[in-house]
């Protein structure tokens, strides 16, 4: 069988590529193999470390040109490079361009090849778009996808027509069958593995630690270099040696220099021929790759017998090195654990030995070579029957009945936490969890709770009662603290740590809780049931994290340790007999005086808990006003509204069309609705919702709702401006008039969504000055001009009205977001700009002589008057009308690292008004599951009817 293998870069060595031609050299005894790269990083001449494995390359990168002579010539060739890749998006990879577009295209198209193995997700584009129909495709993926990210996007749109895909961790195993279903292709496990023949073994009497690694970013070589500083300066006689090379080889060397470390830290490049006698001159094997998912050079320091010091990264370091008996890991990031741990393998020798022993003896499963035979026969078997068609057309059905239609999965998998004990103890009581409770889905690599009204706050709610029940049913003193975070925090006295875990393996036993271990840094260093927690009693740890994983029925929204309640142990001061510290910091400091230890009670989701009295004050930064939310919406389908739309439109002589003609154009994408809900997950602190409309009201919309109302345009205007209006313009320049209306609120269009839990504090300072987010848009330096856009022509009207009263050009405008703003500030607008105000108000449609005051004006006016302040905020942004940004929603739904987002839909796009309608009729409903207490009949409205969801404070 004739097998080829596409890879990015094939001489550069790392891991990576050293797994695959260790794969393909073995392939190679009894097929005909071939290695394809992309690109050519180096100019020397490189040798196939498989003799029988024959490798071609096709760009090289260094010269930007095309490697066959009858390609692009040198500068046609570093033109096409300086394009864009048109199949492999930058955000993907950004390493690719048109001119290996065309090179790839090429290769693939003449591919003489039976099964194609790809090896990256950017590379899986190019197969999906290129490679021959008969050619069966094997996904091979070097990287973790549990990671996320848009580098897996190709993944979600191109893995279904892959024939198969092989997993070099298990550990990914979860991640593809969750997030695809029953759309998922065959998996099978193909993990890297050690050769026969002998390997020297370490005698761990040397003073070196070995590092292998390419040396780019995401190896973590600078933070290894910060974390041997610290070791350096207790273990002088100590050596750091790093075998590798890579894009950032120089920076690191300087790095190394300019920290004064040039004695004790030796780089010696690529020596991928001699890496086993390196292994062999090592004590102690050093890996801070922020993920690994092959784990080669992990399996060959330990056949050598060297145990580990690594970061807990995903996926292959926990599967390849057993925390405890064949090295130690340290949370990801954190170097000050991580130079703890080199110290204590130093200072050990007992436990070095012992682990090299145990490593040694761990290594012996690492030689079975990957089933790739038992696999490709079967892929063969199936095409030749005809079955390979049918199965990839189901896949693929199955996929998009579920996928939604904006690119993807609807339902991308949250990954396993890292820190998870993936024991046969933990597995069983999991699936004994799951067989007894029919409410308990598997979800993220955990057993969840299916809920349907339930928002992250009520869980964060849920997960405090949780633990203050474990707390009181065993008598053990605590009290609630307050930080930053929205979830909870209790404190408990560190002599009291052993009790509280025994209460917690007590209180949560055949419960489908979790518990994580935490570090100083507050992350998980290990992940299990709570049942277990009896099982880290001689465990010193600062904290641990109790939660109940819960996921929506939909499957898109899943709600874990982020939202679990934080058991942090309090100790008394060494330094100082009068206070009590905390490993984590409190709105009030993490040392506090004993004599401040006053409890009183605080009630929380409405239950009474104790806190101190400090935390019951209204601290500094504390936002204790009210703030409302104001939308203004119109249903652009209603043929009455319409109606009154021409009447104004033909009395202006502007062309109209039926009204009832131009009313089925439209749908109802419902997105006020979704942005109500976004509220009420994300943001249950606001007070009132106003909706600000011209005689209309949605259909789902419970007006009966205190906390809603409904307010037409005749409120707001009175006896100013000229009704109907259909300029916006006109509308917010209103919206201060709303009568009961807070000082502070928040304006909202209904494109715009709340996209994870936010504090009032995001918006507003405790003083009470509002904060504005600024766009690097600027506005042209020009006249007002019948070309502008109106809002770019208001724009223009503001920086007029601001540079005469204040003597400022205004520059940028602002972020699609919601607008913090101040009736006070909006009142002030009218008293100083009535002239530009009441024109604005009588432009019944958008109009030259307009000011945007919500979206712009105030925020100037505010902040050269001392009440607004530039804040920041992550807002995403997606034109639903243009193809190349819809492919973004994604990247928000699987993601969720926003604090806000906005879909908007300009009329210049590519995409028509049905695809539109379809896809928000599949995103919206994914990112925001849980249906709003204002949705008339929903299961939470039922609920606030019932007297049973608790009012803010939460």
């Amino acid at each position: 069988m004739k097998v080829a293998f596409l890879l990015t870069q094939a001489d550069v060595m790392g891991d990576a590529e050293r797994t695959l031609f260790q794969h393909a050299s073995e392939l190679a005894t009894r097929h005909e193999v071939q290695v394809v790269s992309v690109f050519k990083a180096r100019r020397r001449r490189f040798t196939a470390p498989g003799p029988r494995v024959a490798v071609s390359f096709l760009v090289e990168s260094l010269q930007s040109r095309a490697v066959r002579r009858e390609g692009p010539d040198a500068a046609a060739g570093a033109a096409l490079a300086a394009l864009p890749s048109e199949v492999v998006e930058r955000r993907w990879d950004d390493r690719f361009h048109r001119l290996a577009d065309i090179e790839v295209e090429y290769a693939l198209r003449g591919l003489d090849a039976d099964v194609l193995v790809v090896t990256s997700p950017a590379l899986l584009a190019y197969a999906a778009r290129f490679a021959p129909p008969q050619t069966m495709t094997v996904y091979y993926g070097t990287t973790a996808p549990e990671t996320g990210g848009p580098r897996v996007e190709p993944l979600l749109r191109h893995i279904t027509r892959c024939d198969a895909v092989a997993l070099p961790r298990a550990r990914s195993r979860e991640w593809f069958t969750e997030t695809f279903g029953q759309g998922v292709p065959p998996l099978v496990d193909a993990p890297p593995f050690l050769d026969d023949g002998f390997r020297p073994r370490s005698t761990l009497q040397t003073r070196m630690v070995l590092l292998v690694a390419r040396l780019e970013k995401q190896s973590g070589v600078a933070e290894a270099l910060s974390a041997w500083a610290r070791v350096l300066e207790h273990r002088p006689t100590w050596t750091l040696r790093i075998i590798g090379d890579g894009p950032l080889a120089r920076s690191l060397v300087g790095k190394r220099d300019q920290m004064a470390l040039q004695g004790s830290v030796q780089f010696v490049g690529e020596a991928p021929a001699v890496v086993a006698e390196e292994w062999a001159k090592a004590s102690i094997a050093l890996s801070t790759a922020e993920e690994d998912a092959v784990g080669l050079s992990l399996m060959e320091a330990q056949a050598a017998g060297v145990p580990v010091v690594a970061y807990d990264s995903p996926n292959a370091v926990r599967e390849v090195v057993a925390e405890g008996r064949t090295g130690l890991l340290t949370a990801t990031g954190d170097t000050e654990a991580l130079a703890s741990a080199l110290l204590h393998m130093i200072d050990n020798s007992e436990m070095r030995a012992a682990m090299g022993d145990a490593a040694v003896e761990a290594a012996e499963r690492f030689r079975r070579p990957a089933p790739w035979d038992d696999l490709f026969t079967a892929l063969d078997a199936d095409r030749r029957s005809g079955r390979r068609a049918e199965e990839r057309a189901r896949r693929v059905a199955a996929h998009a009945l579920v996928s939604g239609v904006f690119g993807g999965a609807a339902s991308v998998a949250t990954a396993v936490p890292q820190s998870t004990q993936h024991t046969r103890k933990l597995a069983t009581a999991e699936e004994r969890l799951l067989k007894r409770d029919a409410s308990l889905a598997r979800a993220g690599g955990q057993v969840c709770r299916v809920v349907q009204a339930e928002t992250p706050f009520d869980i964060v709610h849920a997960n405090l009662r949780i633990v203050a029940d474990a707390l009181e049913a065993a008598r053990i003193p605590y009290f609630v603290s307050r930080t930053n975070k929205v979830r909870h925090t209790v404190a408990v006295h560190a002599s009291l740590r052993e009790e509280t875990l025994k209460s917690l393996a007590e209180s949560c036993r055949d419960q489908a809780v979790y518990m994580a271990v935490l570090n100083g840094a507050d992350q998980a260093v290990a992940t299990t049931l709570a049942g277990f927690a009896t099982d880290h009693l001689r465990t010193a740890c600062p904290g641990v994290r109790v939660y109940q994983s819960a996921v929506t029925q939909s499957r898109t929204l899943r709600l874990g340790a982020a939202y679990g309640c934080t058991v942090a142990f309090w100790d008394d001061d060494p330094d100082d007999d009068e206070c009590i510290v905390s490993s984590y910091r409190t709105l009030i400091g993490s040392r506090i005086p004993k004599s401040a230890l006053l409890r009183e009670p605080t009630v929380l989701g409405g239950r009474r808990y104790p806190t101190l009295q400090a935390f019951n004050q209204t601290l500094h930064h504390d936002v204790d006003f009210p703030v409302d939310a104001v939308y203004t919406w119109v249903d652009g389908a209603d043929v009455a509204w319409l109606e009154r739309k021409n009447a104004v439109l033909a009395a202006k002589g502007v062309e109209t069309e039926d009204a009832a003609t131009s009313a089925a154009r439209f749908r109802n994408r419902d997105e006020l609705r979704y942005s109500f809900r976004s509220l009420d997950m994300y943001a249950p602190w606001i007070r009132n919702i106003y909706v600000v409309t011209d005689r209309q009201v949605p259909q789902w919309l419970d007006v009966s709702h205190p906390r809603v109302r409904v307010v037409d345009h005749t409120e707001i205007f009175g006896s100013e401006g000229a009704l109907p209006t259909y300029n916006s313009h006109a509308i917010e320049s209103r919206l201060h008039h709303i009568e009961g209306l807070a000082e502070h609120f928040l304006y909202f269009n209904d494109d715009v969504f709340a996209a994870r839990a936010v504090l009032p504090s995001l918006f507003f300072l405790g003083n009470g000055q509002s904060k504005h987010f600024m766009s690097s848009n600027a506005i042209p330096m020009s006249p007002v001009s019948s070309l502008d856009e109106f809002s770019r022509m208001a724009a223009k009207n503001n920086r007029a009205l601001v540079s005469g009263m204040f003597g400022r050009t205004l520059v940028n405008s602002f972020i699609h977001a919601p607008h913090p703003l101040r009736r006070s500030v909006m009142y002030d607008l009218e008293k100083y700009f009535p002239d530009a105000l009441r024109a604005t108000a009588h432009n019944q449609l958008r109009d030259s002589t307009d000011v945007s005051v919500a979206s712009s004006l105030h925020h100037y006016f505010g902040y050269y008057t001392g009440r607004s302040v530039p804040g920041s905020i992550t807002s995403g942004f997606v034109n639903v009308g243009l193809s190349e940004q819809v492919k973004n929603l994604n990247h928000l739904l699987a993601s969720r690292s926003n604090d806000v987002f906005c879909l908007n839909d300009f009329h210049d796009g590519d995409i028509s008004e049905d695809e539109q309608d379809a896809t928000l009729a599949a995103f919206l409903p994914s990112y925001f599951p849980i249906a709003s207490q204002f949705e008339a009949g929903s299961p939470r409205n039922q609920l606030f009817h019932a007297g049973r969801l608790p009012a803010w404070p939460l």
